[in-house]
């Protein structure tokens, strides 16, 4: 959490809260999708996963966020659409799991009032999150299922809920179910850390050194490089493509707080104070885990872009 923690303490144990109980939502669904034939999953206008843990998570979030904080200057901005799933053939199984999950609420220390919900009463909370965010004022911001083709495949995904305040994120939580907490395996990323570290000078003047990528769905990137797994994520969308605060407000803040740095490809930091997107971006996001090496990658991928212009 930023500076000024005694500020959010009450926001930050709610969301805390919160994103556990989605996370074990999520556990049920994605165990449900990998055992039965059930329909569980739907295709949106740009061809993307939607799945009833994406709406299930929303519905549960915002219900939970507008009993604690109150509804009426509440601002969400989340990524799914109550109206596309009144339409859809999911809504019933949406109503079922959001009340299963809020069964469960008392268990991780929240409470629900006025249930079951209705189906309308779903749609109205998933409808809640319609903020665009921006400038000034406090926003919530949620990706309920960050990664779903990981999730539908039974594999890593993310619940990610942020605090923007006056265009800063204050306050971030990843939940990542499926982050693999071995020892045997923690070992094995920070032994390809440490070889990664240890590279010679020589070496990271003519160019970046990696063993072998870590590869792992959504913003479990970024705790990958909070919890010194990973060193570096590059992302570099295609021509056209606008990133949404969603997908990076969570996990840039804990990287940073880990001591990470993370930036645009110009070196500038992301301006999560214009709305849905991440407007002005240069090129795309780097996210390291430390200054030295961040200002190594920036370099090398200037070198490389004005290479590729030639």
């Amino acid at each position: 959490m930023a500076e000024g923690e005694f500020l959010f303490s009450k926001e930050l144990d709610v969301a805390v809260r919160v994103v556990h109980l989605a996370c074990a939502l999520c556990q049920r669904v994605q165990n449900s999708l990998l055992s039965t034939n059930a329909s569980q999953v739907n295709s949106k206008d740009d061809d993307s996963l939607v799945t009833v843990a994406d709406y299930s998570v929303q519905a549960v979030v915002s219900q939970i966020l507008s009993e604690s904080f109150g509804s009426q200057n509440l601002s969400i901005v989340a990524e799914e659409d109550a109206q596309t799933l009144s339409k859809s053939d999911l809504l019933q199984a949406v109503v079922n799991t959001v009340n299963e999950s809020f069964s469960e609420a008392p268990r991780f220390g929240l409470k629900v009032s006025n249930i079951p919900l209705s189906p309308n009463q779903v749609l109205e909370a998933i409808g809640r999150c319609n903020s665009s965010g921006g400038p000034k004022g406090r926003h919530w911001v949620l990706d309920p299922v960050d990664g779903t083709l990981g999730f539908v495949r039974g594999n890593q995904y993310a619940v990610a809920l942020a605090l923007i305040e006056e265009g800063r994120v204050i306050l971030g939580v990843l939940g990542c179910p499926n982050y693999p907490v071995k020892k045997g395996l923690v070992n094995h990323h920070h032994q390809l850390a440490s070889e990664m570290s240890s590279a010679s000078p020589d070496m990271w003047e003519k160019g970046c050194v990696m063993k072998k990528p870590l590869r792992v769905y959504s913003m479990v990137k970024y705790a990958a490089i909070a919890r010194g797994d990973a060193e570096i994520y590059m992302r570099f969308a295609t021509a056209g493509y606008k990133e949404k605060i969603w997908d990076h407000a969570a996990g840039v803040l804990i990287v940073q707080e880990a001591g990470g740095v993370v930036t645009d490809a110009g070196g500038r930091p992301l301006d999560f104070s214009r709305g849905v997107y991440l407007e002005g971006l240069d090129r795309g996001i780097i996210a390291c885990s430390g200054a030295v090496l961040h200002e190594k990658i920036i370099g090398a991928v200037d070198t490389s872009w004005e290479c590729s212009l030639l």
